[in-house]
């Protein structure tokens, strides 16, 4: 049985597309908006949320980090299928529940493969957010790793592969593999427990910078 998917996405040539890319994948309903979805409930194993539905034929739809926690919140497994970079963002998306990212830049292999990955129950951690979690470790915010945890997380953080690092440590790239599955669980679940002025005290932003209009406690 195929895992059934749905498709949040204002594009439709992207709503028409993917299902046909993704022939392993049940679409059961594709999405313009959010609001949609969540009036007809379908059921389904995992959304595939972009996070920028507003446009000039739907300029209400709700977007960002408010889309996030409404389709988290019906009770769904959410990947971001999404072109957002912002460590900022994408932080707090994770800690209002997304088990991943999907860029829209990807290759269809590594999009097909991400998705598989979020399916079986792991949190895909974006790479923008490597760094992040390394500042989180390194300022004490994040005490959980172990010290090969540690040292894989670093060395991911600077851009280098399994391979590079597993020859450093003796360690095979299925282990490391293993440990980073680990790492991110424990990441996401350390951002899932923080406020939003945890999260921007480790980022060095300034205190409101996770909130836009829709977001719990944002000026409007």
């Amino acid at each position: 049985m195929r895992p059934r998917v749905v498709l949040v996405d204002d594009i439709a040539a992207l709503r028409a597309a993917l299902p046909v890319l993704l022939p392993d994948l049940d679409f059961v309903g594709v999405y313009a908006e959010a609001e949609d979805l969540l009036a007809e409930r379908p059921p389904a194993d995992l959304v595939l949320l972009d996070l920028k539905l507003a446009n000039t034929s739907q300029p209400s739809a709700a977007q960002g980090l408010e889309v996030v926690r409404l389709v988290v919140g019906a009770g769904y497994r959410v990947c971001l299928y999404s072109q957002e970079e912002r460590r900022f963002v994408l932080a707090a998306c994770v800690a209002a529940g997304a088990s991943g990212l999907v860029a829209k830049s990807d290759p269809l292999e590594e999009t097909a493969r991400t998705i598989d990955r979020v399916l079986a129950g792991e949190v895909v951690l974006p790479s923008s957010l490597v760094g992040l979690a390394e500042v989180l470790v390194r300022r004490g915010n994040l005490r959980l790793l172990s010290p090969r945890q540690r040292q894989l997380l670093a060395g991911r953080a600077r851009g280098r592969t399994y391979a590079e690092i597993g020859g450093e440590l003796h360690l095979s790239e299925s282990t490391l593999r293993g440990y980073w599955t680990d790492v991110c669980a424990v990441v996401a679940d350390h951002l899932k427990t923080s406020s939003a002025a945890d999260i921007e005290r480790a980022m060095g932003l300034a205190p409101g910078d996770l909130l836009w209009p829709g977001a719990p406690g944002a000026s409007t």
